[in-house]
């Protein structure tokens, strides 16, 4: 069944969503912002079928979340690595890990948690501030339409 494309949407999550909205998007930028560059090593890390991770890693570049380089070591190979468009998206993936460590497991229950790389401490929970400083709830948040990009 093929996907409808959200691509002309008004609203930014539906083409956030039309983009990098399945788990695979996600989980191979996952790699990336760790340091993951090459096919092989993506494909080891995530066990995906390689047309898969193919048609993901095609689309990104399409896309602009990722570029391919030459690699790093000189040898004959691509490499895949974030453009800032697809760095930017290491914040979407904070909050998706901060939501699952808060919901997704069970008490006691091991899993991982994101860390400052400099004195390996958590990073402080994401949190919703409006341009005044006030913490804001979902139920503070309205949308706004028709506003120009």
């Amino acid at each position: 069944m093929k996907r409808k494309s959200l691509q002309g949407n008004p609203c930014p999550v539906a083409r956030s969503l039309d983009l990098i909205g399945d788990w695979w998007s996600l989980l191979i930028i996952r790699d990336a912002l760790s340091g993951t560059r090459r096919f092989s090593d993506f494909q080891k890390s995530l066990d995906v079928a390689k047309n898969i991770l193919s048609a993901r890693l095609k689309n990104m570049v399409a896309q602009g979340v990722m570029q391919m380089v030459p690699a790093a070591d000189g040898s004959i190979y691509k490499e895949y690595v974030l453009t800032e468009k697809g760095r930017a998206l290491q914040t979407v993936l904070i909050a998706l890990s901060q939501w699952g460590n808060e919901f997704m497991y069970e008490p006691g229950e091991v899993g991982s948690v994101m860390v400052d790389a400099k004195d390996r401490q958590p990073l402080q929970k994401l949190e919703l501030v409006s341009v005044d400083g006030r913490h804001l709830k979902p139920e503070d948040i309205a949308t706004k339409l028709g506003v120009p990009h």
